[in-house]
């Protein structure tokens, strides 16, 4: 990843959603040739000055003071993940521990009981770049048989954004893409040495139609709680609330449950569901005579 690229194109995105309007600037009647802010703007609205912020803008300010990075963020309006996705393009390239990650990611045994706990609602365990590290029987039967595909294929953006079937089971299917897009773009600031990773996008450039749109609008975004919605060919329409926790001692995984109400429908439906697709007992052994 070009950091100096990354940095000009999301100052770049962030101002131009703004208006001076919604900035509270006066107009001072001159013909705008883009949309938003203009750089001079953004530098009065931070206290700074112009050529400051144009060289913040251009990756050519290195290592800004918190003090000014806050006032950048307030200028242009910037969410909590989106500051900390500027701080990380701003000084996570020079931190070696920032690096691209070597170690293969695992799920200790006791998460995996966890899971296979959690027999009425769909859950899984989600590492960096949104690679499958574990799944229930819920979640495979309802997104796909994650366990089924090579270990470097079971990936959740692979999924919705390549898979055909993903099209047509995910409700809403534009946002959910969309937004998964953004979940890399923060891990892609965070770790941008991470050739999987870059891998990943390449293959999701050159296969994916909507993905190079979504991805230049360098929109960043931490999943945390939300709602989804499948279409399931034997059961039809399933509603979930989901929450997704970072798991204890590894904050480089992901939890993620999609829970239902109660006596709703989609509840009624994951139970004729876990009946229909539960594993035959094994017979038991006759005793001998």
């Amino acid at each position: 990843m070009d950091r100096t690229k990354e940095i000009a194109g999301f100052l770049r995105s962030r101002r131009a959603r703004i208006t001076p309007e919604d900035a509270g600037l006066p107009s001072d009647g001159r013909v705008r040739r883009v949309p938003g802010l203009r750089r001079d703007e953004v530098a009065r609205l931070a206290g700074v000055s112009s050529e400051y912020y144009t060289r913040l803008e251009q990756g050519r300010a290195l290592n800004p003071s918190s003090e000014v990075l806050e006032a950048i963020a307030r200028a242009l309006c910037l969410d909590a993940t989106e500051r900390e996705h500027l701080d990380d393009l701003l000084h996570g390239g020079a931190q070696p521990a920032r690096r691209a990650p070597a170690r293969a990611q695992r799920v200790r045994p006791g998460l995996h009981l966890m899971l296979e706990t959690l027999t009425h609602v769909p859950a899984l365990v989600m590492g960096r770049r949104t690679d499958v590290l574990a799944s229930n029987r819920l979640a495979r039967e309802i997104l796909t048989d994650f366990d089924a595909l090579p270990a470097n294929r079971r990936n959740v953006a692979r999924h919705y954004l390549l898979d055909p079937k993903a099209r047509d089971t995910v409700g809403d299917w534009p946002r959910l893409a969309s937004e998964t897009v953004a979940i890399l773009r923060l891990e892609a600031g965070r770790y941008p040495h991470d050739r999987q990773l870059a891998d990943l996008v390449g293959e999701l450039t050159l296969q994916c139609p909507e993905f190079t749109g979504w991805w230049n609008d360098h929109r960043v975004l931490r999943r945390t709680h939300g709602a989804k919605h499948y279409h399931h060919p034997l059961v039809g329409e399933l509603h979930f609330s989901y929450e997704s926790f970072q798991v204890p001692g590894d904050d480089e995984q992901t939890l993620c449950v999609y829970n239902v109400e109660p006596g709703s429908e989609t509840a009624q439906s994951l139970r004729v569901l876990a009946s229909w697709t539960a594993p035959e007992a094994a017979p038991e052994a006759t005793p001998a005579n």
